[in-house]
């Protein structure tokens, strides 16, 4: 794997482990994560359709495809973690 999707992949798992659900109209509801990391790597991220948001505000929102990629992103990630503490 390039370095460039390694971090934009491990970023995205970041995002989406410390996202939480945010309410923004009646029964309407958004996965929203602060996002101190790398501009050009949240840039990436947005240009591939995972996260939205503005620049000026200080947390991104995951978009559906960027939920489930996180989703998968855990699953291959964190079962490696676990064969490494077996």
């Amino acid at each position: 794997m390039e370095e460039p999707r390694l971090v934009e992949d491990l970023t995205l798992l970041l995002l989406y482990e410390q996202s939480w659900r945010e309410k923004v109209r009646e029964s309407v509801y958004v996965a929203r994560s602060w996002k101190g990391y790398d501009f050009d790597v949240l840039d990436r991220l947005a240009k591939n359709g995972y996260v939205s948001g503005s620049h000026g505000a200080k947390s991104v929102i995951l978009t559906e495809e960027g939920m489930k990629r996180g989703e998968e992103l855990k699953r291959r990630w964190l079962a490696k973690v676990d064969e490494f503490w077996i």
